[in-house]
């Protein structure tokens, strides 16, 4: 029972050079607790606006080009809605939107 975790740190799981006790220019790795039902907390991250933005300009597209072949099909406003989708990848792939997670 000496060696018990404290809390938010792991003993023995350091970053960086240093021994095998954690020493010398070593710093502390979160911990995550592997019970399940153990309440974890995260920070709170929705992303970038302008990811937001590009997000809404796909799905509106695809909402313009789906609607579009239901009440039609009316071929100028699918392939309207098929550039809006476009441009709105364009938008997307430009700012990283793949970068914006934890």
């Amino acid at each position: 029972m000496a060696e018990q975790v404290s809390p938010a740190t792991a003993t023995g799981m350091a970053v960086g050079a240093g021994g095998a006790d954690g020493s010398a220019g070593t710093e502390a790795v979160p911990f995550v607790s592997q019970v399940p039902g153990t309440p974890v907390h995260f920070p709170s991250y929705h992303g970038r606006t302008v990811s937001w933005v590009a997000v809404a300009l796909i799905l509106v597209g695809f909402l313009v080009g789906g609607l579009s072949l239901v009440f039609g099909p009316t071929w100028w406003v699918f392939w309207l809605g098929l550039a809006i989708v476009v441009v709105g990848g364009l938008i997307a792939m430009s700012s990283g939107i793949q970068n914006d997670w934890y």
